[in-house]
C-alpha cells in the first residue's frame, strides 16, 4: 500500500498551480516545521503536481534539509559516485562551475537499479540573473503521444548507463571507490535496464521513463531504430506545454517526483540536493 492511500490528507497547503497539469508554487509554510498531516499533503501534492516550489526558506540549513527529507521517506546518499567534499554524505553539492551535468536534460540517477524518488533541492549561491531550472512532465508527454506511438513503446526496454559522465570520475578521481549507495560501496557503473514507459506506483499513471542524459539505447532494436525512437521522444518530452520553468530566487526549495519529470538546469549557481530513496521501474507491460 503507498503511503497515499494509508489515510486522507487532514491539511490544505496553500497552492498556487503553474500550469492547467504541472508545477505548484505552496505558499506560507516553514518546511523545518511541517506537521505529519501537512507532509502527507505535500507528498499528495508532488505526486499530483509532480514539482512544488517553496519560497522563504531561508532557514533551512543542510541539517535540517536532511530532517525535512527524513520526513517524506527514506534519504539516500547524496550521490553514488560524486564526492562533494566537506558536506553530510545526505547532501550532494551541485556545483555548476566544476563541470556540472545540470545542463542536460535528464532524471537524476537512472543509471542504478532503483533510482531516487524524489529530490529536494535547495538554492544556496544564485547568480545575478540566470541559473533557472526547467522541469518537463513525462505523464503528460506520454498521455499525449499518439495511441500508434504508444502501443508501440509501452513493451520496450531501455538501457541507462553514467558511463559517459562518471566514468572517467569514479575511475581516476575517487580511484574506483564511490559512496556507499544501497548498502554497498559504489565501485562499478554497470549499465541497467529500465522500462521506456514507466507506471507510476503511486498514482498508476504512465509516463516517458527515458532520458538524454543517461539512456544510451533501446533493448531489441537496431541502433538507428533506436536513435529515431528516443529522439522522436526526447522532441515531444521537452515540448513547451510539458515544460515548467522556476527563477531562483535566495530561500528558494524545490521538490520534484524524480519517478514522473526529467530537468535541465542553466549553469552558474551552487546548490545542495537531497534524494529519497525509490523502487524498482516498472512497465505497462511488466509482471514484476
Amino acid at each position: 500500500m503507498s503511503i497515499l492511500s494509508e489515510r486522507p490528507a487532514a491539511a490544505q497547503l496553500p497552492v498556487t498551480e503553474l500550469g492547467p497539469h504541472f508545477g505548484a508554487e505552496i505558499h506560507g509554510i516553514d518546511l523545518g516545521r511541517l506537521d505529519d498531516d501537512q507532509v502527507l499533503a505535500l507528498r499528495q501534492a508532488l505526486v499530483k503536481y509532480k514539482v512544488l516550489f517553496v519560497r522563504g526558506q531561508d532557514g533551512l540549513d543542510d541539517a535540517r534539509q536532511i530532517e525535512f527529507g527524513r520526513r517524506l521517506g527514506e534519504v539516500t546518499a547524496g550521490h553514488p559516485i560524486h564526492d562533494s567534499g566537506d558536506v553530510a554524505p545526505e547532501v550532494y553539492s551541485l556545483d555548476s562551475q566544476d563541470n556540472g551535468f545540470a545542463d542536460v536534460w535528464h532524471t537524476d540517477v537512472t543509471f542504478v537499479p532503483r533510482p531516487p524518488a524524489i529530490s529536494v533541492l535547495r538554492a544556496v549561491v544564485l547568480p545575478p540573473n540566470g541559473g533557472d531550472t526547467n522541469w518537463a512532465d513525462s505523464q503528460l508527454a506520454y498521455e499525449s503521444l499518439s495511441p500508434g506511438l504508444r502501443t508501440l513503446i509501452d513493451p520496450l526496454t531501455a538501457v541507462h548507463d553514467g558511463t559517459r559522465e562518471f566514468g572517467y570520475y569514479l575511475a581516476q578521481r575517487r580511484k574506483g571507490r564511490g559512496n556507499l549507495w544501497e548498502g554497498q560501496v559504489f565501485t562499478d557503473l554497470t549499465p541497467v535496464e529500465h522500462p521506456v514507459v514507466r507506471v507510476h506506483p503511486e498514482s498508476g499513471r504512465k509516463g516517458l521513463f527515458v532520458n538524454p542524459g543517461f539512456t544510451s539505447h533501446i533493448v531489441g532494436v537496431s541502433e538507428y531504430e533506436s536513435r529515431g525512437i528516443l529522439d522522436i521522444l526526447y522532441a515531444h518530452l521537452t515540448k513547451p506545454e510539458h515544460v515548467v520553468r522556476h527563477r531562483w530566487q535566495p530561500g528558494d526549495v524545490a521538490l520534484w517526483d524524480n519517478r514522473s519529470t526529467a530537468h535541465y538546469a542553466n549553469r552558474h549557481r551552487v546548490m545542495h540536493r537531497i534524494t529519497l530513496r525509490g523502487d524498482t521501474p516498472v512497465g505497462p507491460t511488466d509482471s514484476r
